[in-house]
């Protein structure tokens, strides 16, 4: 098994603290993730910036589109973007139209299995349908109910799918080891990194961690 890559997500809805960010965690992180919070505060711009300035990473733009799918991130593909979000509750047209959007560019679409009830059956039709990601996702309001994403992914890793799957839901130092182990292909990041007193060494550590998984 490759070891998984590690995505960073930038949440803060200042441009330039965002990028100063970037260049803090670069040297350790694989894939940067522009939050959707982020990315509906400071646009395309923001994009074309981090595409300009890190041609060598990944570039995730998390729109979470949930309807017209290849009309929303077209021209995300065209900024630069690597892989575009859409949300498995959008439903089977909207996801297959991110998947046109990114096939058309030699991009990526994950699904984000956020709040669908039967995660394995959408997971199914979506990577039927083309996606080469599906994304196993505990949203923050559920984090703070004490949800958790490690149950989801063993399923959604144990079906044998030709997607990577992606990991996202609290994952810190005490647990990426074990997100590794269960099959994550991709893992997420956000408060482990941008809230340390340092990002670059929390950075540094966590992807020692996955090396040494």
């Amino acid at each position: 098994m490759a070891t998984p890559l590690i995505q960073m997500a930038l949440d803060s809805l200042d441009f330039d603290a965002t990028v100063a960010l970037a260049e803090q965690v670069a040297d350790s992180v694989d894939i940067f993730e522009i939050g959707t919070p982020c990315i509906k505060h400071n646009g395309i711009n923001l994009v074309k910036e981090l595409r300009a300035r890190f041609p060598n990473h990944l570039l995730l733009v998390d729109l979470k589109t949930m309807d017209a799918g290849a009309y929303e991130a077209a021209p995300f593909y065209g900024a630069g973007a690597d892989i575009c979000t859409v949300l498995g509750v959008s439903g089977l047209a909207t996801c297959a139209g991110v998947v046109s959007a990114a096939n058309a560019t030699g991009a990526e679409a994950q699904i984000d299995l956020i709040n669908v009830g039967d995660k394995a059956a959408c997971a199914q039709a979506c990577a039927e349908a083309g996606a080469q990601i599906v994304g196993v996702h505990t949203g923050l309001d559920a984090q703070a109910a004490g949800d958790t994403p490690f149950d989801d992914l063993a399923m959604i890793a144990n079906l044998g799918l030709n997607v990577r799957v992606s990991v996202a839901g609290g994952i810190n130092a005490s647990t990426i080891q074990d997100v590794v182990r269960a099959g994550a292909d991709i893992i997420v990041v956000g408060a482990a990194i941008y809230g340390a007193d340092s990002p670059a060494d929390s950075a540094r550590e966590l992807r020692e961690l996955v090396d040494a998984a």
